[in-house]
């Protein structure tokens, strides 16, 4: 049934039953399931295009940061039943003890067919393409329009969450967004099991996740399955709570959850303390622009959906945050976002439908086609539109330099290197990140010497003095961009 007040309507499912399997009456549980061939061919295609992109990054040394040899890093040990230890972060480094996120060992067995990181690159590809298809899919289910479907999946696809992701590299989040898709699907259908199931494994994906387990719960109370909504959201906050609290401080060295630091302090490391914390977290341009653009993908229709309270988590620990990585539309963090606004945005449309606003009534017709012709219009400025570009796929004489410096350390070697080389030598090397190998003096440094460590590095054999005064290296191999030196 609908709740029509002051105007504004709301999809509310009818009353639970025991099996809290209700639909909203007259939902699209009543439809046959839309086909899937149409968006598992769509979703094929959005696959390739991601993982091409992330192949083309990968192969030209363009690699954006460390995050990459981290997962490899791990997801190694774990296809060796190893503990995740992680050199990157220092020698000996449990993992666990800086994000929780057991879920990826789920990517071992992958490993035992092709271990290499282009791997986990493929794994995100195909999990972020799979979440295209059932975004579109319930899209079709719940507005009753293939044309629909199909443009919401196609606006989702080319989003600049999803694509600001593939751009950088691997993450745990490749997991969290086709789960998203998956407990808003239920949410719009009115299967609150299935929503629990899809919901409560996110604790796994990363730390935070236990808030939006939470905030599902919150959805589920406020749609009618008070109990149940009630126990998830009780979950949630105690999943949080446990992992930042206890089992994250277990494996970590200094026996805390290191994280807090991005709130606690500011980026030259001095104390901002909590109250002003508060007093400036909405203070930043670009946490606005972001927020905008979150939004404004949807012609702003979804902010009508109650899903939105999913979006709320991240976002707060993201405008708390010291650090302004975590504020714009870079990097990853948006991609657990998108699902839940696509997805908002249909039940936004199925529910405007009995406004009793007509140019609500009219928007609520429109704003699909819009959506998708405005996200097509704004991937020609995002990270895929490089695959239309000729010179993407050059290998040029940085390529050539780069690839020459990997092999002038021998396999099996340990290495200390910065970003560009590192997911590169961490499958048959014990790679240390630059600066943070304490107490180890590894067989070999490579540089790239225009990113280096925290500068360009100009002096490679006196930076190699300055982090280990008690050994001496030599230069092995230089070339253009690169240098490897060798302990003697």
């Amino acid at each position: 049934m609908l709740d029509v007040q002051n105007g504004a309507a709301t999809a509310i499912p009818a009353p639970a039953t025991p099996s809290h399997e209700t639909v909203p009456t007259g939902a699209a549980e009543s439809r046959p399931g839309p086909p899937v061939r149409p968006y598992a061919l769509l979703a094929g295609a959005l696959g390739v295009l991601y993982f091409l992109y992330s192949w083309v990054q990968y192969e030209r040394f363009r690699t954006p940061s460390w995050d990459l040899g981290i997962f490899e890093q791990a997801v190694r040990a774990y296809s060796e039943l190893r503990a995740p230890i992680v050199d990157i972060k220092g020698p000996g480094f449990l993992i666990l003890g800086d994000h929780f996120s057991p879920v990826t060992a789920l990517l071992a067995p992958l490993y035992w067919i092709w271990s290499s990181p282009l791997a986990l690159l493929l794994a995100q590809a195909a999990l972020f393409a799979a979440s295209a298809a059932v975004v579109g899919r319930t899209a079709q289910q719940v507005l009753g329009s293939r044309a629909a479907g199909l443009g919401i999946a196609v606006a989702y696809g080319l989003s600049w969450g999803l694509q600001e992701a593939v751009k950088s590299d691997f993450h745990e989040i490749a997991f969290a967004v086709p789960m998203l898709a998956l407990t808003c699907r239920a949410l719009l259908l009115g299967r609150w099991t299935a929503a629990v199931a899809w919901s409560a494994p996110l604790v796994l994906v990363k730390e935070d996740m236990g808030l939006t387990v939470a905030m599902v719960g919150a959805v589920l109370f406020l749609r009618g399955s008070r109990r149940l909504g009630a126990a998830l959201a009780a979950f949630g906050v105690a999943a949080f709570a446990l992992t930042v609290l206890v089992l994250i401080p277990a494996a970590s060295r200094v026996g805390q959850y290191d994280y807090w630091a991005k709130i606690e302090k500011s980026s030259a490391g001095a104390d901002v303390p909590f109250t002003e914390v508060l007093l400036t977290a909405l203070g930043a341009g670009e946490k606005w622009e972001m927020l905008f653009f979150l939004v404004g993908i949807t012609g702003f229709l979804a902010l009508r959906s109650p899903l939105m309270l999913l979006v709320l988590p991240t976002l707060g620990w993201r405008f708390l945050s010291q650090d302004p990585n975590h504020w714009g539309m870079l990097w990853h963090y948006s991609a657990i976002l998108m699902p839940v606004v696509f997805l908002a945005l249909v039940d936004a449309v199925r529910a405007v439908r009995t406004s009793r606003r007509g140019w609500l009534v009219s928007y609520g017709k429109v704003v699909v086609p819009v959506v998708t012709a405005v996200s097509v219009v704004l991937a020609l400025e995002l990270p895929l539109r490089d695959l239309l570009r000729p010179e993407t796929y050059r290998t040029d004489s940085r390529t050539l330099e780069a690839r020459k410096a990997v092999e002038a350390v021998p396999e099996g070697a340990s290495v200390e290197t910065n970003v560009t080389l590192m997911a590169h030598l961490t499958a048959d090397h014990t790679v240390y990140w630059v600066g943070g190998a304490k107490g180890v003096t590894p067989d070999y440094l490579a540089f790239d010497l225009a990113s280096g460590w925290s500068q360009p590095v100009s002096d490679p054999v006196g930076l190699a003095a300055s982090l280990h005064p008690e050994a001496r290296y030599t230069v092995s191999f230089q070339a253009g961009h690169f240098v490897v030196l060798r302990r003697v």
